[in-house]
């Protein structure tokens, strides 16, 4: 959404043809929440700027056959190392030799990403934040390989699109959730340890340190199955650091498909 605003071609990819028309439509309606905003006063000039940000976008299924005419790939599948690698491996081949690569990845490696593939001087990390069209953060990531060309490329991009770049190497979690991430297993050991209830950590949270929601709902927000599979690959990665050990409160919630706001059930119930 936000590269096709901004007058970027893109081709968005996906498994079926159904998932890509729930997609399109997802984005039709943010672009109306969007421009009811922006053109408050002009619904005319709305108008025009979602049918010209949505001329812009074609979808695909078949990401080889169109990777051939394509300057960036930003990959945003799964949180699955193996799965993203076959994808790129895949790519890799049908690419032009300039395109560059980038995952949206939270957590893993981008340095094992660019491995699978041929072009490790032309990959990078380009992680975003939920909701995008809101946030104005992106991290851009550079691993020893990537060239200084590429990291520019990816910082230009990110200023294009209307963010704000900021960069980090190739570490756990990059900024945002090598810091956020550890505050969050903190709280929940805080609250294991019976110290203080859940509910009076999130109020202190807000209260006292101005953040727009406290721990407990943060990890109901995110998923309480998605930060223990980072919290896993990072305790696998460095099992002596204190601050990636793993939660028994957290596991067992996982267990019973307690996972936060999508089930309806995580640290708090949700109607």
């Amino acid at each position: 959404q936000v590269a096709a605003a901004s007058g970027h071609s893109v081709v968005l990819v996906d498994q079926s043809d159904e998932i890509l028309k729930k997609s399109t439509k997802g984005i039709e309606e943010s672009l109306k929440r969007v421009t009811k905003k922006k053109f408050a006063d002009k619904p005319e000039a709305g108008a025009e700027f979602i049918k010209k940000t949505l001329k812009n976008l074609t979808t695909s299924t078949d990401a080889a056959s169109v990777v051939h005419s394509t300057d960036l790939v930003i990959e945003a599948i799964v949180e699955n190392l193996e799965v993203k690698n076959e994808l790129f491996k895949t790519l890799d081949k049908f690419a032009p030799e300039h395109t560059i690569f980038a995952s949206n990845t939270s957590s893993l490696q981008i340095t094992k990403m660019a491995n699978a593939t041929t072009r490790q001087d032309r990959f990078g990390g380009l992680h975003f934040f939920n909701p995008v069209p809101m946030m104005k953060l992106v991290e851009v990531i550079k691993t020893p390989m990537t060239s200084q060309k590429t990291f520019e490329s990816l910082v230009d991009f990110s200023k294009a699109v209307g963010k704000s770049p900021v960069s980090c190497k190739d570490t756990p979690g990059f900024i945002v959730n090598r810091l956020l991430v550890p505050y969050m297993m903190e709280a929940v050991r805080l609250f294991e340890r019976g110290d203080a209830s859940k509910e009076d950590i999130d109020v202190a949270m807000k209260l006292g340190a101005g953040y727009p929601m406290g721990p407990f709902e943060l990890l109901d927000y995110v998923g309480l199955d998605t930060s223990k599979y980072i919290i896993d690959g990072w305790h696998s990665l460095e099992p002596n650091n204190p601050l990636f050990a793993p939660s028994p409160l957290l596991n067992k919630l996982v267990e019973e498909k307690k996972l936060g706001k999508k089930t309806g059930e995580g640290f708090y119930k949700y109607k």
